[in-house]
């Protein structure tokens, strides 16, 4: 933590600093009052220029360069924020604990409780079972008072964030059935990360929708705790760069909504006062919400069939990623819980 005038601004390090997520953190923080990038580490470009590999940054940080990805480096930091794929962060995280102020993790590493359930859904043993507990998820929308004053973070995956949104208002009071709830998703490219791979070339991708993680998506137990709720979950990629957009099916239980504008005066209910969650009468798009920390959200009810439909829309870099990440942090850190964030969308 360092003085500027009268302000104590807290001191940043970011890891996995030249992914899509990293990038991110980076674009945000550079209009937070109160955290500062102090470190930027990135493992496979360490000692590269960072406006060199992300031009789109080189007016924010001129002259950083990519440090190597080493504990010490980041000892005595108020927040690091962790954006490495999924398995690496839990070898890092047992040298930072109470070396650092605050870990935020955007990986997967430690967001399910279970170690059992972990295992299942991973394929893997958790190399650092003993500090899973110490973690609070950070969905600030489901569980702020939980993330007051936290100094572990698990922040929450994409698509779980763009479900529950949607459909907690409706789990959480028993409004509909907790089983056979029904989620279709769709992401753009950058979801799958920065590494390049044969099913993000652009001649694969390009004018091509596909299904993948059918029946076995790790996603799926997360959104099954959020919730409290079975769900059968099947995401897809589309080609774009950003976006998500989620449609979720759940039968009306008998006492839930009987109409759609019912529906909506409980999505409205819930989150009318959240900054960053808006109800809309129309189905939401992901271009509202490009660029923005902002979730849209809306439901439907059919009589005849007797099912509610629920949808969301959000930007998977930002609030799926970078930006709930963010949002979790100024929340346990005690700031302004909208700092750093936009809270407008890129249009057109």
């Amino acid at each position: 933590m360092r003085i500027s005038g009268y302000t104590f601004i807290m001191e940043v390090g970011i890891v996995g600093g030249s992914g899509y997520g990293g990038t991110e953190l980076l674009r945000l923080l550079v209009d937070h009052p109160d955290l500062e990038v102090a470190v930027v580490c990135a493992g496979s470009h360490a000692g590269g220029a960072l406006a060199t590999h992300t031009p789109s940054l080189a007016a924010a940080y001129p002259g950083v360069h990519y440090a190597p990805t080493e504990p010490e480096r980041l000892a005595g930091l108020d927040v690091v924020f962790m954006a490495m794929p999924h398995g690496q962060s839990q070898h890092l995280v047992p040298d930072l604990v109470g070396s650092v102020g605050l870990v935020v993790d955007l990986a997967a590493d430690f967001r399910l409780q279970d170690l059992a359930s972990y295992e299942a859904w991973y394929g893997e043993a958790h190399h650092a079972p003993d500090l899973v507990a110490s973690f609070t998820y950070g969905l600030v929308e489901l569980g702020r008072e939980a993330l007051v004053g936290a100094r572990a973070i698990a922040a929450p995956g994409c698509y779980p964030t763009a479900a529950s949104l949607a459909l907690w208002p409706f789990t959480r009071d028993g409004l509909v059935e907790r089983s056979g709830i029904i989620i279709d998703a769709s992401s753009g490219l950058s979801g799958a990360g920065r590494a390049p791979s044969d099913r993000l070339h652009f001649a694969h991708a390009h004018d091509d929708v596909v299904a993948y993680g059918l029946l076995n998506h790790r996603h799926t137990p997360e959104i099954e705790v959020n919730l409290g709720a079975e769900v059968l979950f099947t995401p897809h990629l589309v080609p774009m760069a950003r976006g998500m957009e989620a449609t979720c099916y759940a039968r009306v239980s008998r006492s839930g909504p009987t109409t759609t504008d019912e529906a909506l005066e409980i999505l409205h209910a819930a989150y009318d006062d959240e900054p960053f969650v808006v109800v809309t009468d129309a189905p939401p798009s992901t271009k509202a919400t490009l660029g923005s920390n902002l979730v849209h959200v809306t439901a439907r009810v059919d009589p005849r069939t007797g099912w509610l439909v629920a949808m969301s829309t959000l930007d998977n870099l930002v609030k799926g990623a970078a930006g709930g990440a963010i949002q979790a942090a100024n929340v346990a850190l005690g700031l302004g819980e909208t700092s750093g964030l936009p809270s407008t969308g890129l249009y057109p």
